[in-house]
């Protein structure tokens, strides 16, 4: 059974897709099962992909690392996500992109975020 706003790869084809709404079924791919992208949530790599969230007057600030993630075409963070109280956004980045979004349409008390890098998978604060 799949849960809301779990995320799940194709490791065939690298689709990703990230569930709007729960479901009894699996999901496939090019004829395979996806995987769940469970998120990470320790640092072990010289790369740190933790997001750092941080409350604004008006929104949030999500950075990617204590020092800012790279972002090259070989490595680079995919996307942030900010979900407060149910409220999701989210801010897709390309190489050469700041990994900093400031979110301003999702406030409340309480804030978690997420990250995918195309190489280390998914993360969690």
């Amino acid at each position: 059974m799949t849960k809301k706003l779990e995320v799940y790869k194709c490791e065939i084809c690298n689709n990703i897709v990230e569930v709007m709404h729960t479901g009894a079924g699996a999901l496939s791919c090019c004829g395979k099962e996806m995987v769940l992208q469970v998120e990470n949530t320790r640092d072990a790599a010289v790369e740190k992909h933790i997001p750092k969230v941080i409350k604004l007057s008006d929104g949030y600030e999500v950075q990617i690392g204590s020092t800012l993630h790279p972002m090259t075409e070989d490595h680079y963070i995919e996307w942030i996500e900010l979900i407060v109280d149910g409220c999701v956004s989210t801010q897709f980045l390309k190489p050469g992109d700041t990994p900093k979004v400031t979110f301003k349409a999702c406030y409340g008390e309480k804030a978690e975020a997420r990250a995918y890098c195309n190489l280390h998978g998914h993360w969690k604060k």
